[in-house]
Order: C-alpha cells, then structure tokens, then sequence
C-alpha cells in the first residue's frame, strides 16, 4: 500500500472515531421527570397499568426519549402534601373542617402533612411536617375571614413553592389549595396574569402537583359570575399545568369536601413517575410539556410544563 494512501486510511479511522462522539453530544439529553396520573375511566375499574411503551412525550414541540416509568407505591410512595387554606375564607368553612380531619387521618401513615394558611401573600404554617396525623391536625382552624388577607392566592403558592419545608429529595409534593382563586390584584380573567405565570413556574420548579378546592372569599366583591369564573378558571390553569385537578360545584361552596377528597385519596394511589430526556438547557427552564397515553379505558393527569436542566445538573 502507498504511504499516502496509509495515511489518508489512518485519517479516516480516526475521523470515523472522533465525529460520532461529536454529535453524540449533541443530540444526547438530560434527565428530566413528570409524575402522572392514571386511573380507569369508570369508578369501579381495576387499577390501571400503564406501560413505559404505552406513553409518548414531547418537549417545546420535539419529541423526547421516555427512560422509565415507576409506580408511586410501596418503597417508593414517600408522600409530603400541604394543605394551603385561604385566609380570607368565610366562617362556614367549619363545617368542612371535620372532612379536612378526616382525610388526613386516612393518608398512609408515612405521608408527612401540613397545613397551612394564606396570609398577605405568604403560606403560614402553625407547624413543620409531620407524619403524626393528628399533631399535624392541631393547626386546623377556622382562618381569620378577613376580605383580602390572602393579597394573592397565588403570592402564596409562590411562597410555599420557594420555602417548601422539606428537603426530601424523594418524596412527592403535594398541594391542595381551598380557595376561590379570585387574584385581588387583577379580578378579570387574565390567561397571561403574571403572578398566575409566576405561580405556575415556581410550583414547577419546586416539582409540585396542586389541586384545587373552590371555595368562597369573603368580601362582597368576589360575588358576582363574572369573579367567580375568574378564579375557577385560573386556578383550573395552575392545576392543569402542574399535573394536578380543581374540584369546584358551580357558583357556591359545596356541602361537603368528602366527594373530593374520595377523588384525591384515589389519585394519589394511582401516580407514576415517568422518566424521559429532553436537550439540554443553558440554565433550568420551564418548558411546554406534552404527554400522550394510547392505553384505552383510561383517563390520565399529567402536567403541561417541566423543568428543564442544564447538561450535568442534579434532578433533586
């Protein structure tokens, strides 16, 4: 063989080495997560058992790589859920307190709980987590009622997602807010309202999954159809984006929260954790989130928005 010819074969080889390493990194991902929820669409139906293959994933409009699928049970069913009461709630909000009770009391036992109360834009808590359910229950109480107090339900979720009392890196965060949702600094309806928005992508960022109680402010204004579609609408955005549910019954407060909480104890039972890569991501970003489930006699929550990281960040 010719030494040019040698060498223009060595040169080769080692391109042949080099260059898919190359675009290996660029086309690899970084880890990323949403928890899922999966249910049978009737109320009587078996658990439902979805497959990894079973899901498809796609992220700003590409689709993404799925690398696991984990049900929330057992060893890995660590649960930490914040019940967030609006402190602008009216006084008949006692006779819901007993239902509030006793849905904490029928968590498992490993579930940490606390609860906590919408106050001038902060959640204010009478106590850390506990897993001991009823000292977690001695800081249930009537909120102070005053029109207002609250400033923003959405200040307060912020705040909750921001200083969230745990630092678990396993368990689950949970939210379930009592509120009407009706934002005092902007009572219209405002899809692009910023302290909406910024709720959103901190309880992403924070990895949380929010449900929503509707519930009666006080305060003559937070009547009327118009505020009350505001904040039902509103507070149906957070909990669509985070993967989570709103439970309200038209234009007044419901008789009773056990319906809901029969709904939420089920979910919780029926969460999984799906894994897939997306590209990576200079600094952590919120980005558009879509989850397909082709599994029939079901009904799926899954969030809209995920955090995305930059190549080698921590996922915890």
């Amino acid at each position: 063989m010719k030494p040019g010819k040698v060498a223009s074969t060595a040169l080769l080889a080692i391109l042949a080495s080099v260059v898919p390493s190359v675009f290996a990194q660029g086309t690899d991902g970084v880890p990323a997560r949403a928890i899922v929820t999966v249910m049978g669409k009737k109320s009587d139906a078996p658990p439902a058992t979805p497959q990894q293959k079973d899901f498809k994933v796609s992220v700003d409009g590409k689709n993404a790589n799925i690398t696991g699928l984990s049900p929330l049970r057992d060893d890995r069913s660590a649960l930490e859920l914040v019940i967030l009461i609006d402190g602008g709630a009216r006084e008949s909000l006692g006779r819901q307190l007993n239902d509030i009770a006793d849905f904490v009391k029928g968590l498992p036992p490993a579930t940490a709980v606390g609860i906590a109360y919408m106050e001038n834009g902060r959640a204010v808590f009478a106590q850390p987590f506990s897993t001991d359910k009823n000292q977690a229950l001695k800081s249930l109480h009537l909120p102070a009622g005053v029109p207002g107090i609250n400033a923003s339900p959405y200040f307060c979720l912020s705040d909750l997602a921001k200083s969230w009392p745990s630092q678990n890196p396993t368990a689950r965060r949970e939210v379930v807010m009592v509120t009407d949702g009706v934002d005092n600094y902007d009572r219209r309806f405002d899809p692009d309202d910023p302290y909406v928005q910024a709720a959103i992508t901190d309880s992403v960022r924070a990895g949380l999954v929010v449900y929503t109680i509707y519930w009666h402010d006080q305060g003559r204004f937070q009547r009327g159809l118009y505020n009350t579609n505001a904040g039902q609408s509103l507070m149906l955005e957070v909990t669509q984006a985070t993967g989570g549910n709103s439970y309200w019954q038209g234009l007044g407060n419901p008789v009773s929260f056990s319906p809901f909480f029969d709904d939420l104890g089920k979910r919780l039972q029926n969460q999984y954790e799906l894994g897939f890569t997306t590209p990576a991501k200079k600094k952590p970003e919120v980005s558009v989130l879509k989850i397909k489930l082709n599994m029939p006699d079901v009904k799926m929550d899954s969030p809209q928005r995920v955090l995305v990281a930059p190549a080698g960040a921590s996922q915890n």
